[in-house]
């Protein structure tokens, strides 16, 4: 398991120069052919409005093909420049300096310069605008551009990981003078220009000639992404070589690729969490108590073994997971004890109470199944949950969209911070505002440089937000993917996303 490093955060980051894009030291890679990819996650409203990514299919086509983050964390789980070469930070790490790559242009020959970071920062907080890399750009009180090439970010609070932040796929880079015509077309400085693209169908890219990042990655001449979002869809179109590679196989599937010549399958343990995060339809105080029984109602080991094929571990309730650095392997679950559960709802006044779950096998593959087997193991704890399965739909549709309960996943974050900053305030209620205490702790763990402080107080947070918070975690999953055996990479996969991290298209190539 790669665990991502510190290690080496405020230097220049001048060592990537001698490592490939993965990473990892540059192997005899072949140039050329058609990569075709098999991805989940696709809607007919898609976009190329990084803002609104959160699903596998634009994951992959913006941050892994056509655009490009300040930084990158490699496939070793180590932090390189990409847009940016080197930086440093004051010593209460509120003031980072960044140097710019030089001799960079958009795809549509516009030059790369200081103005368009700053531009493609400060769409992420414009009134009205809701966007994943908010809370990370929160932060920022004051961006300068000292140069063409060189700008400063000061941040309200200091945080030791920022450069790991800017590496966000929801923070690519725009020009300034056109930003919505680069979301309209699809003009950035990645590896791969746009040839056409079909919002929930279909995206065609061409590799650029003479990128920056010649030599190191980008080795294929052209990239096909095919939107299937059905599981077993994906998989006869691996089999039958249509597509080389498909992401999220779910454990019925592992069954049919076992021992088939000429495929893999590639499995990283990552950060990636399933859950049940929040009921819209209650107050919060109610919430709290409903959330608090459905820790003991669930059956975690049933839905590692069951659900996941036994492709991921026991989670406790809280988003950090087994690849972050500061992760509390010696925390305990919650023991699954639905007379507690039922306990807990009478004292609130809830015992009976009827509830929606939605899901889909888009969120993650088993996340119907997942639903009925927490609505099998609440019904000894007094409650009745109505299962509602939305997986033909689209995963952006209306009505999923509204579901005021569901069936949630994220593949996490690359530092405890990261996560619980964004996910826990945005995207999983409950467990960013846990309390004073853990509220204060956030603030003071992102400044902390001693790793042995910032340990002890991102463990407390996972105690806190495990015991207090009212969101329910109950399994971590490992990435699933599988690939021809006709392609190649350097060893190591990253496992900050599925499919290398959203990079496999930059870092393998055709054997």
């Amino acid at each position: 398991m790669t665990r991502v490093t510190r290690r080496g955060l405020l230097r220049s980051g001048a060592a990537a120069s001698v490592l490939a894009a993965s990473g990892l030291p540059v192997f005899a890679q072949s140039r050329g052919g058609t990569l075709k990819l098999g991805l989940s996650g696709a809607s007919i409203q898609d976009s190329w409005d990084a803002r609104t990514h959160s699903e596998g299919f634009m994951v992959m086509a913006a941050h892994g093909c056509v655009f490009d983050c300040l930084t990158e964390i490699t496939a070793a789980g180590e932090l390189v420049g990409e847009l940016a070469e080197s930086w440093e930070a004051s010593a209460d790490a509120r003031v980072w300096t960044f140097n710019l790559r030089r001799g960079v242009t958009f795809h549509d020959g516009t030059p790369f310069v200081a103005d368009d970071v700053i531009a493609s920062l400060a769409i992420h907080t414009a009134p009205g605008t809701r966007s994943g890399g908010r809370p990370i750009v929160a932060n920022i009180s004051g961006m300068e551009k000292l140069t063409d090439h060189q700008l400063r970010l000061t941040l309200a609070s200091g945080n030791a990981d920022f450069p790991f932040l800017l590496s966000d796929h929801h923070l690519v880079i725009y020009p300034s003078g056109d930003i919505s015509g680069a979301i309209g077309r699809g003009n950035g400085t990645g590896l791969y220009q746009v040839e056409s693209f079909e919002p929930g169908h279909r995206m065609i890219a061409r590799r650029v000639d003479g990128h920056y990042k010649d030599g190191r990655a980008g080795w294929f001449d052209s990239v096909e992404m095919i939107a299937m979002n059905d599981g077993p869809s994906r998989m006869s179109a691996l089999l039958s070589g249509r597509v080389h590679a498909a992401d999220r196989v779910d454990f019925r599937s592992r069954a049919r690729l076992r021992g088939k010549r000429g495929f893999a399958i590639a499995e990283v343990t990552g950060n990636q969490h399933i859950g049940f995060p929040w009921i819209a339809a209650l107050n919060p105080g109610e919430n709290r108590s409903l959330q608090r029984a459905l820790k003991h109602a669930v059956d975690r080991e049933e839905i590692v073994s069951q659900v996941l094929g036994g492709h991921g571990s026991v989670a406790r309730d809280h988003p950090i997971g087994p690849a972050n650095q500061y992760f509390d392997a010696l925390l305990d679950p919650v023991e699954h004890d639905p007379e507690r559960a039922a306990s807990i709802l009478t004292e609130a006044g809830l015992r009976g109470l009827s509830l929606e779950l939605a899901a889909s096998d888009v969120a993650f593959p088993g996340a119907v199944e997942a639903a009925f087997r927490l609505r099998d193991t609440a019904r000894r704890a007094g409650l009745d949950i109505r299962v509602t399965d939305h997986s033909a739909e689209d995963p952006l549709a209306e009505i999923w969209g509204r579901a005021g309960w569901r069936v949630a996943s994220s593949s996490g974050r690359a530092t405890e911070d990261w996560m619980f900053s964004s996910l826990g305030r945005d995207g999983v209620p409950g467990t960013g505002a846990v309390s004073e205490r853990f509220e204060s702790l956030l603030v003071s763990a992102r400044a902390e440089f001693d790793s042995s402080r910032r340990r002890e107080m991102y463990e407390e947070m996972q105690h806190l937000c495990a015991t207090e918070g009212s969101t329910v975690i109950p399994a971590y999953a490992n990435h699933v993917d599988a690939h021809s055996t006709a392609l190649a990479h350097a060893g190591v996969i990253g496992n900050t996303f599925g499919m290398d991290g959203m990079r496999l298209a930059e870092r393998w190539w055709f054997a």
